[in-house]
């Protein structure tokens, strides 16, 4: 993958002098004189909603009109989708290394689901997802490393597989948060990470054209904005994101309830509505195949695991993740989407903004460049 969110954590550690750190992004000349970087991830900022977000957002405006920071263009992994990008950002590795390869994934040899979000101790985090985070790196070469997260975060299997090794600082969610995350900005030396899922929430329930949307953007904007304020002299603030998105009318969907040849054969339907991932039945895997191309389209790629794989989709898979990837992949493209009302929580079906594709609206993510004022 050319400049990705891979790349993030490696090049800031460059920056801070961290042995192993690979400036892959170019950044060490642009914040000559850092000791402090600190890293939002902004949950569904995608860089084609940029120029859709500007007329809310003051501060990101300017920097995509050119008159402060700077911004570049990266790519997240596939799926596009939060789990699997946490993990890809926090190792800098892509998902067939790490292993969190969906929203949901089945957990090989069993029946079971398992919804990455809402993961605790079960299968074990560093079991599950085996690979040396940034923020153990960084702790291991002497750089203080923390992460400001939600207290409702600390403690979950997303959390450890993601950003295992960092110092940890939960906020409560009636506190402060941009307080507290220039708190350990200012306490320190070192790398610091925050995230907010302010964005992305909107986008979901409300969808991306929406006013609750625009409302969103406009938090997020005044939470980087006061965070930007008060950045010590030698400190940087890094601006990224997980995905994209786009919003699905009623037209581009398919329900798998409603469609009992297209279950013919299959035991789970799991991932989220742009990607699934089919188990089947032993032997099923090209019938199935088949009978979903022909019912979904051109718009809709199904591929066989084997050839998800080659097609370099998840970068190169272990053999102990092989069997987390469906046995058949069913990517949706344009405005397209496939739920399962008979699989999944109600409030699946009810989202209006999604992404876990491979568009460029999905995967295109910035990276904003700033200094203090």
């Amino acid at each position: 993958m050319n400049r990705s969110l891979v790349d993030v954590l490696p090049s800031g550690a460059a920056v801070l002098g961290a042995r192993d750190g690979a400036d892959r992004l170019r950044l060490t000349d642009r914040l000559a004189g850092v000791r402090r970087v600190a890293v939002v991830l902004v949950d569904g900022l995608g860089w084609h909603l940029l120029p859709q977000l500007a007329p809310h957002a003051p501060l990101l405006a300017a920097v995509l009109a050119g008159a402060d920071g700077e911004v570049d263009e990266l790519a997240c992994t596939f799926p596009s989708t939060t789990p699997t990008s946490l993990v890809s950002f926090g190792t800098g590795e892509r998902p067939g290394a790490h292993g969190v390869l969906g929203f949901t994934v089945a957990v090989p040899g069993t029946e079971r689901v398992l919804v990455h979000i809402a993961w605790r101790e079960d299968p074990p985090p560093r079991d599950w997802q085996p690979r040396p985070t940034w923020f153990d790196r960084l702790t291991a070469a002497g750089v203080d490393a923390r992460a400001v997260l939600p207290a409702a975060f600390l403690g979950s299997g997303l959390t450890l597989a993601a950003y295992g090794g960092a110092r940890f600082c939960g906020v409560a969610a009636e506190a402060d948060y941009a307080a507290a995350f220039a708190a350990e900005v200012a306490a320190g030396p070192g790398l610091v990470y925050g995230y907010t899922s302010l964005l992305d929430t909107a986008a979901h329930v409300h969808g991306i054209a929406s006013p609750e949307w625009a409302a969103a953007a406009a938090d997020v904007d005044r939470l980087l904005t006061r965070i930007r304020a008060a950045l010590p002299p030698d400190a940087a603030l890094l601006v990224t994101a997980d995905h994209g998105g786009l919003d699905v009318g009623p037209a581009g969907r398919i329900d798998v309830a409603a469609e009992p040849a297209l279950l013919a054969g299959v035991r789970l339907v799991v991932g989220e509505p742009r990607v699934r991932y089919l188990h089947v039945r032993p032997g099923a895997a090209p019938d199935v195949r088949d009978a979903w191309r022909e019912r979904l389209g051109a718009d809709v790629e199904v591929l066989l695991r084997d050839e998800a794989i080659a097609a370099d989709l998840f970068g190169p898979v272990l053999d102990s993740h092989r069997a987390r990837i469906g046995d058949v992949v069913v990517i949706c493209r344009g405005q397209r989407a496939v739920f399962a009302s008979d699989r999944e929580p109600p409030e699946t079906a009810r989202l209006v903004g999604l992404h876990g594709s491979d568009s460029a609206a999905e995967t295109a993510i910035p990276l904003v460049l700033l200094r203090p004022e």
